[in-house]
């Protein structure tokens, strides 16, 4: 059976598991089979941004509806491109579908980038597939862990980055909210010569504590304990009343927007005028990724990230407890559960489809 999990764009806990024909493809292109997905709280910050952001543009769908994209392995079903051989395992950014037709374009043995006309006004970061065989950061055993955090780590590392990039801002400390998922503590672990305070909830309060990456970890109604400092916020939980709180007692030298975890709770900009300190902006990680691949070149991004992920995966594999699921059944409850916000934090949702 050939699916698509459709997505009620004005109402996101809406959704339908729809059967659909296998599509066909043409010369010059390659139906993937996608295999292995995960599915965390970044899925939900691309279905909130979806419109503002063009996320829904990627894996379009009839009107009202979306494909929510996710992260991880397909194989070549079929191909009808050269230099794409059928059975390939790659890795990229896949719809909540069973299939997925691509027009490989600069293909070589890491992979290639799908050029189908839709996806060309899109940020192109999400439009490579990398072959596994040759996937300086793949490893076998760690696809689980690789579908769960290496998109989020790949902004984390951006993210560690930009701010390192910028000197801090001139900051000693970073605040950062949500501090229990998976994109904040990522970029805890990563930064260096910086107080790394943590803002959570009361209940995930002690497994943020848990982690070891944060030199503090408060609970949000905490905030106005926090000593005046120099501070960076990185405001990963989009919270409109959280930002407004930490703007009001910090000051904070400059504001990232990064995600929504807090997605009913205003993660827009508005309202941002007259906010003390730095004016809260986007961060946007394919910004930094296309900077650095000035700087660096593509290969000294992929090393640089291959070498950051080798020393973050033995210690997030303890941190966190997979749960496999099987099928567009089990896909469609994981995205129910994460979109509510019930997913404890050391919960990895993995779905083979």
């Amino acid at each position: 059976m050939s699916w698509d999990l459709l997505v009620d764009r004005s109402d996101l806990s809406r959704t339908s598991i729809v059967e659909v024909p296998e599509p066909t493809i043409e010369d010059g292109q390659v139906l993937l089979k996608v295999d292995r997905v995960g599915m965390t709280a970044n899925n939900v910050t691309y279905a909130v941004f979806g419109d503002a952001m063009h996320y829904w543009d990627f894996f379009p769908a009839s009107d009202g509806f979306g494909r929510v994209p996710l992260w991880g392995f397909a194989e070549v079903a079929k191909s009808r491109a050269e230099g794409v051989e059928e059975g390939t395992r790659l890795y990229g950014y896949l719809p909540t579908s069973s299939h997925l037709v691509v027009e490989p374009s600069k293909v070589d043995a890491k992979g290639f980038r799908d050029a189908s006309p839709h996806r060309q006004h899109l940020p192109s970061p999400y439009n490579g597939l990398t072959t596994t065989t040759h996937d300086p950061a793949y490893v076998p055993v760690q696809e689980d862990l690789q579908v769960l955090y290496r998109p989020l780590f790949m902004t984390s590392f951006m993210l560690a980055d930009f701010l390192s990039d910028n000197g801090l801002f001139g900051a000693d400390t970073a605040v950062i909210s949500s501090a229990s998922s998976k994109t904040s503590y990522g970029t805890a672990f990563l930064l260096d010569g910086v107080h790394r305070v943590g803002l959570t909830s009361p209940g995930n309060k002690a497994f943020t504590e848990s982690l070891g990456c944060y030199d503090e970890v408060v609970t949000y109604d905490e905030v106005t304990s926090l000593p005046a400092s120099k501070a960076v916020y990185v405001d990963v939980a989009g919270n409109a009343g959280l930002r407004r709180a930490v703007h009001d007692h910090l000051s904070p030298l400059h504001s990232a927007v990064v995600g929504a975890a807090h997605h009913d709770a205003a993660p827009d900009l508005g309202g941002t005028q007259g906010l003390p300190g730095g004016r809260p902006t986007f961060f946007f990680a394919p910004d930094q990724m296309r900077k650095r691949y000035a700087d660096w070149g593509p290969d000294g991004v992929e090393a640089r990230h291959a070498e950051a992920w080798r020393r973050f995966a033995p210690v997030v594999e303890g941190w966190v407890d997979i749960v496999l699921g099987v099928g567009p059944e089990a896909l469609q409850a994981d995205w129910v559960e994460t979109l509510a916000g019930e997913t404890p934090p050391r919960r990895g949702h993995v779905v083979q489809l």
